[in-house]
């Protein structure tokens, strides 16, 4: 089977072997985070997988990312935690999806959610201790404790766990992380206190889990560490291994003379005679603009660098005087494992100004994700099952 001309190939081996490296570092059971359509990865396909090797797990931002989970089959404990007025609580409560609570106002409209459906709701509180985002503010700490000891007694409501989020999990001795969690512990303690103990607690991300494991409760909660990027690049790669490659097809290869300016208001103009390559890959996919004439590709193992301006299904490589062995029809690498120095999308990241986990999300459009499970490393020779990101 031919390749997409635009393919980022999930390989979920690789998902295996993040979350055999996430278990090696804690004693926590492990929550794998597939919010975001598993950061772009297809989340359905890398829950089955996170589950698979081992996970216990399953945490999403909403309860529409719980319910497609639900509906292709996934039956493992889902915890969904950033909630709408019109967030559908009933219809989270009967697929037997976790709920965060942040407010006493979330945790009434839950409460009324399973009085209609019937049946206790599965409740998380989520707890602000500092990052000042979605989570119980102080001010209504003692407000939400209350209506949580109330609706586990009325058994309105099973109290299943508490969480916070980490303001600098990714520097791992910052004494913000200690402040943190003596704070959970001792709303915790409240909680046990006024009579609702939560049944699991969880604090750490992807870098606490790896670097803090004295941060770790009952479950560890990580997200890009799942998807083989480094949390914290800066303290290494932790043997973590990308689980995508964005690769595009050559669909052209033509010479050009020096100083012939290529693609809108020639941004780059050739120093000499020169060949470039054609991509099908454009900010419409996911390649930010910003790395218009930054960025670097491999093809056959060999690096080039993109020239001119990123258009929206497009850009430009030049291959050099030779045309550095390029034809129609060869895969360039945009990102993926790094291995031979090819590019990352930390290598993009960077570029701009951001983060990998913004650069693997962000990929769309004309993508096509495709997924393999064979033992990382093997040839890209595998059978291959497609579905287009653009319609998930």
């Amino acid at each position: 089977m031919n390749s997409p001309a635009l393919e980022a190939h999930i390989d979920l081996s690789a998902v295996a072997h993040n979350i055999d490296i996430l278990r090696s570092h804690t004693t926590a059971q492990v929550m794998a985070v597939v919010k975001a359509d598993g950061y772009g990865h297809g989340a359905v396909q890398v829950a089955r997988a996170a589950l698979a090797a081992g996970a216990a797990e399953l945490g999403v931002a909403t309860i529409d990312e719980a319910l497609a989970v639900r509906r292709d089959g996934v039956s493992a404990p889902i915890l969904a935690w950033l909630h709408s007025r019109g967030s559908d609580f009933a219809g989270a409560i009967a697929a037997d999806v976790q709920v965060g609570v942040s407010s006493p106002r979330q945790l009434d409209a839950v409460v009324a959610a399973a009085r209609v459906v019937g049946q206790s709701a599965s409740v998380t509180v989520k707890i602000d201790t500092g990052l000042a985002r979605n989570g119980v503010a102080p001010a209504e700490w003692d407000e939400i404790a209350a209506g949580l000891a109330k609706a586990v007694a009325e058994q309105s409501i099973v109290l299943r766990g508490a969480m916070t989020h980490l303001v600098r999990g990714d520097e791992p001795q910052h004494p913000e992380n200690d402040l943190q969690a003596r704070r959970f512990d001792e709303a915790v303690a409240d909680l046990v206190r006024v009579g609702a103990r939560p049944q699991v607690q969880h604090i750490a991300n992807s870098a606490a889990t790896l670097m803090r494991p004295d941060l770790a409760r009952d479950l560890v909660r990580p997200g890009i560490a799942v998807y083989g990027r480094s949390p914290a690049p800066e303290y290494g790669d932790f043997g973590l291994v990308p689980v995508m490659t964005l690769s595009a097809e050559v669909l052209s290869v033509k010479k050009i003379k020096a100083g012939q300016g290529v693609s809108y208001s020639h941004t780059w103009v050739a120093p000499r005679d020169t060949t470039v390559a054609l991509l099908p890959a454009g900010y419409a996919d996911g390649v930010p603009r910003l790395v218009s004439n930054q960025l670097r590709v491999h093809i056959n193992g060999h690096g080039f660098p993109g020239v001119g301006r990123v258009c929206m299904d497009q850009m430009v490589v030049d291959v050099g005087p030779d045309g550095g062995g390029v034809a129609e029809g060869d895969r360039a690498i945009l990102f993926g494992t790094g291995a031979g120095g090819g590019p990352t999308a930390l290598d993009w990241a960077e570029a701009i100004g951001s983060i990998d986990y913004e650069i693997v999300s962000g990929i769309r459009g004309r993508t096509i994700r495709t997924y393999s499970s064979e033992p990382v490393g093997t040839p890209d020779t595998r059978p291959r099952s497609t579905h287009d990101i653009g319609a998930t």
